[in-house]
This record gives structure tokens, sequence and C-alpha cells, in this order.
């Protein structure tokens, strides 16, 4: 009796992602372009491979409009994290340079394909990557893929300088007040007669007001926004409120004089000026002396020790900054990004009342108070702090990955580390540090409502408890009594904190007062009988 054969096995199942890519925006509003060419030529490879269990997944990656030398692509980065999620076996483009033009982007590339079993398959190019000689093929054509893009970017560096050196618009940023050429002969920018009236009136007006803070306020009081336009991608932008750091560029643009600025060359153009010289020449003067004056200030700003390193809960980057007191006193604070452009976010888009301002100074103590404990040995407890990140119920910092055994074993109450799930080489440590507004101040405090560093003694809050005392008598047997009936609201509120907990009225005559407590909520706020609830009414 003969056995019956065994079925063949049935091929594993391989899913394919087919990347696409085209350096320009040319062409991708047509209803059949090069990505769609590529896609094609790549579905047709994969359906050839039906019969090894290759599918081709729903997933477009495309990107339109990227450059091949830079992996800061929308459509490849979704690309690698699928990998790395394992939802990829086989990655397919038409060509390799479509992957990319870089050796060095490839290596890191391959590094990763490698670590997640996921192969590389070019349609028109046959190699294989799991073998020394598909490896020297590979780098054989990259290496000629990135010296094709280097020898074309050369050539189009130098038609654009030798373009803007006979005083033509080679493109850029438009500025405002012209619109694109019009001649695709002289390439010559074309007036916006309403644009170029609104750039004199900015000129006029930052000469009678003398300060571009000023000019910038101006501005959004009326309704002046920067232009407004349309990528051939269809994207949109400006159209937003002027920043401080494009009205100091717009002072300073030559391209209203008539001149093309290329580097560091300023050169004659065949456009029109919308600026006269003299009034150019006194912007200038006026924001040269504004720069030597402020030159010689000291350098507030500089004394941030976490410049650029922190970020608010939404990811906008805090930038230092400082104010001035009634008495001189220099108060610095770390201000979001959109605060200090005057954007204030709408309480109801924002319901986790995200933190945008924070003094500099006390956050700072804070944290170097942490890391000193956690790090004993640093000497510098601010050094190997990557990002901090603040949240209204926590503040969280990333460090390098090395130091996680070290701070394991001294953490906190309450304090949490762990290996950061966004990037491998960082940790992520969680303070519990509460950031409350009150008085129009934002106050770091530990999770018990203390200061983390002692508080200074603070003038109002001593004056008004003696101001309080005085309004007592001593009675016969020794007690405190009243004087004389207050005669004002205000008094007869004063004379409640003679009544304070002793505890509560020694930590204020010592500077030793909880966190945010301020006259006016002592006045205003219930006062408990109880010592142990005034205690607690004043600490939360």
């Amino acid at each position: 009796m003969t056995r019956p054969s065994a079925e063949p096995a049935k091929p594993v199942r391989l899913r394919c992602a087919l990347y696409t890519r085209k350096s320009s925006e040319e062409g991708l509003d047509q209803a059949f372009n090069s990505l769609h060419a590529q896609r094609e030529a790549c579905e047709a490879y994969v359906a050839s491979q039906a019969g090894e269990g290759w599918r081709a997944l729903p997933m477009a990656y495309d990107d339109g409009g990227f450059s091949g030398g830079s992996m800061e692509r929308p459509a490849l980065r979704q690309l690698l994290a699928d990998i790395a999620a394992g939802k990829v076996d086989v990655v397919v483009v038409y060509k390799i340079d479509r992957l990319t033009r870089s050796l060095a982007d490839f290596a890191r590339i391959v590094e990763l394909f490698d670590t997640h079993k996921v192969s590389f398959v070019s349609v028109t190019q046959a190699f294989n990557t799991t073998t020394s000689m598909g490896r020297l093929t590979l780098n054989v054509l990259l290496s000629f893929a990135q010296f094709e893009r280097e020898v074309t970017g050369e050539r189009i560096r130098d038609k654009i300088a030798a373009s803007r050196a006979k005083g033509m618009w080679m493109g850029g940023t438009l500025p405002l007040g012209y619109d694109p050429p019009t001649d695709a002969a002289t390439r010559a920018l074309v007036v916006n007669e309403a644009e170029a009236a609104t750039v004199r009136l900015m000129f006029t007006t930052y000469l009678e007001l003398g300060s571009v803070h000023a000019l910038q306020r101006w501005l959004a009081d009326s309704g002046i926004v920067s232009k407004a336009r349309t990528t051939r991608a269809g994207r949109t932008t400006g159209g937003l409120p002027f920043s401080r750091g494009a009205l100091f560029h717009l002072l300073r643009n030559r391209t209203y004089l008539g001149m093309i600025v290329h580097k560091d060359k300023v050169l004659p153009g065949i456009h029109p000026a919308i600026v006269e010289p003299g009034m150019f020449d006194a912007v200038q003067a006026r924001l040269d002396g504004n720069a030597r004056r402020h030159a010689a200030r000291p350098n507030r700003v500089a004394t941030a020790a976490l410049i650029g390193r922190v970020f608010d809960a939404d990811g906008a980057p805090m930038s230092p900054t400082f104010s001035h007191g009634a008495r001189g006193q220099v108060y610095r604070y770390y201000v979001s990004a959109p605060l200090q452009q005057g954007v204030r976010p709408n309480r109801a888009d924002d319901p986790t009342d995200a933190v945008r301002r924070v003094p500099a100074v006390v956050l700072e103590a804070r944290l170097a108070e942490t890391m000193r404990r956690l790090l004993p040995r640093v000497a510098d407890p601010l050094g190997d702090i990557v990002r901090v990140e603040i949240y209204p119920a926590s503040v969280q910092l990333s460090l390098p990955i090395a130091l996680l055994p070290g701070i394991r074993s001294r953490l906190g109450a309450g304090e949490i580390v762990a290996p950061d799930a966004a990037d491998p080489a960082r940790l992520r440590l969680e303070l519990p540090v509460r950031l409350r507004l009150r008085g129009g101040r934002t106050i770091i405090a530990r999770p018990d409502g203390t200061a983390p560093t002692a508080s200074r003694c603070d003038p109002v809050l001593i004056g008004a408890l003696r101001k309080a005392h005085a309004l007592l008598a001593p009675s016969p047997d020794g007690l405190p009594t009243i004087a004389t009936v207050p005669t004002t609201a205000y008094a007869r509120r004063l004379i409640r904190i003679a009544f304070l907990a002793p505890d509560l009225q020694a930590a204020l005559l010592d500077g030793r007062q909880p966190a945010g407590l301020t006259l006016d909520r002592l006045i205003r706020a219930p006062l408990p009988c109880s010592w142990a609830e005034q205690a607690e009414l004043f600490s939360a």
C-alpha cells in the first residue's frame, strides 16, 4: 500500500511596504505623477512574487517634495516606526536612491533592517542585502547617487549665484510688499502696492515708537499680520501676527531698497524699491543704537542655566526672559514661545491648564537640589539634564541612560525613573512637583506644599502682622483683647491675622511661610478657629 504524499508547505506570508519619493513638488498635483509610476512598478514586482507569499501593504509610504539627502521625511519616519513595531517584512522601492542618497543614512537604515529581520528590494536593481557582495553593490550604487546629488546641488547653486548677480529673484521667502515675478525671462519682483504701503507704514511707525517691541504691540492692536502664502502642495503659511524676529528681519531687509542679497553680498536688483534710502538709513541707525544699549546691559538671559532645554506640556520651547520690579529687583522666568509671541491659549481648548510661565530661580534650585541628591559626585548638578518638561503636577527630566543605576537607588518619595520609550539612549525621571498659579505668579512646591528652599522674609506679611497686633491690647488676665473696634472693613479683616496659629505667625516672621501665601489670601480666606485647620488651609 502506498502512503499518501505530504502536502507542500505553504509559503510564509511576507508583508511588503512600498516606499516612493520625489525630490520636488512639481507635478504632484497631476492625476498620474512620478509617485504613482513608482508605486505601480513596485506593486507589479510584489505581484510577481505572490507565489513566495509576498503581499503589498495598503499603507502608502509616499514622500512628495522631499530630498533624499535627509531622513527628515514623514513617510520614511512612519515606515521606520512600523518596522520597529514589527509590521513590515520587506521594503520595496523603485530604485535605491528613492530610499536615500546618503551613505551614512543608508548605513543606519540597513542596521535597523537587520535588527528587525527586514529584507530590502529595489525593483530595477537586483541585489541581496544578506551577502557581502550585495552590500558592496549597494555601497557603490549609493556612492554614485550621493555624488550625483552633490554635483547637481553645486550646479544649481552656481546658477542661482549667477542669476542673482544679474539682479534676478531666484526664489526664497517672498518679502511683504512684493509678488512673485511674472516675466520668466527677467524674474523681477512685482510691487504689491497695498502691501508696499504697509511696509512703509511699519518703517515710519518704528521711528515714531523707537522700539521693535512697541512696533509688535502696535501691529497686533492694528490687526496687521504677516503675508499668507499657499505652497504648491496646498499648505498655507503665514497670516499670523509678526514675531520680534520677523520684524527685525523686515526692518533690515535691503530688498526694499531694490537690492538682491545673496549670502554676504548685496547686489543691485532689477525690481523697484519701495522704501526711500533716507528712511531705511534712519531705521538702521535706530536699530544699531538700540542694539548697542542692549549690549551694554547685563546679560540676564545668559544666566539661565537651562536655556534651550525647557519645554511646556505641549512641547513648545520655554525661553528665558526677565522683568523688573518696582524697587529694581530682577525676576527671571521661563516662558512658553506662544505666550512670548502674544498667543494666549483659549481655556476651553486647554483643559489641562498647562503651565506657560515658571520662575527660573526656583525651578533651577529645585532641580539642582534633586540632582545633587541623586548624583552626589557630579560637579554640575544641571549639566546632565538633556530636556525638562513642565506639567501642572510634575516635572519630567530626560537624562543619559548610563545614569539609571545610580539614580534608581536614591529615589525619593513619589519619584519615578525608567528608560525613555521614545529614545533608548535616554531615561525619563518624573518628579512629583506641583505648579500652581497664585497672585499672578507660578509657585513651585513639593507634594506637601512646602517651598523647595527657604523663602525670604516678606515685609508685607510681617508689616500686616505687626499692624494686626497693634489693634490688640492686653486684658487684666493677660490675654489679648481688641483695644478699639475697627472702623474699616480692611481693619476688621486685618485684625484676624493676630489670631493665627503661633507656629504660622513664627513662620511669617522667619520667612518660612508656606509657598504662595500672600496677604490678600490671608485676609480674604475664612479663618478657622482650629490651629490645625489653619495650617492645613494655608498649606494647600
